[in-house]
């Protein structure tokens, strides 16, 4: 059985937003008891990441330093078409994740006790942001 699903996430710039509860949903309206839900974003200035879920000072201290490595507006970058952070979130993206694969088991998400599935916004302004579901299994 394959299920695909959309989801459109809308952001308020910089930062996490756990969609686990709304990737769990599309898992559940597929009926897969057993399978692999993978996650695609449709953008180059956003990412997926499983992260911790209980402790928001760790998504803090994973913007803090993404923020040290890749900064705004800097003098390295010539793409700057959409302003300061355009060339910084194109490097977040690729040094994270586009697509991320979760196991399903008894029809659930099959994550660690503090794991959450996050999409980590790069750029400054809002956005709204794409995603695919892709559920396989039975």
């Amino acid at each position: 059985m394959i299920h695909n699903g959309e989801l459109t996430v809308a952001t308020a710039g910089r930062g996490f937003h756990d969609v686990t509860k709304d990737v769990a949903r599309v898992v559940t309206a597929s009926g897969a008891r057993i399978g692999l839900a993978t996650v695609w974003i449709h953008h180059t200035s956003a990412s997926l990441i499983v992260c911790e879920n209980a402790d928001p000072a760790v998504r803090r201290d994973l913007e803090a330093f993404m923020a040290r490595l890749v900064p705004d507006g800097d003098r390295l970058f010539t793409h700057t078409d959409e302003g300061d952070d355009d060339m910084p979130a194109h490097v977040r993206n690729v040094l994270t994740q586009t697509s991320i694969g979760i196991p399903i088991a008894d029809g659930r998400l099959v994550l660690g006790t503090w794991q959450g599935l996050y999409l980590w916004e790069h750029r400054t302004s809002s956005h709204r942001r794409r995603l695919t579901v892709s559920v396989i299994g039975e």
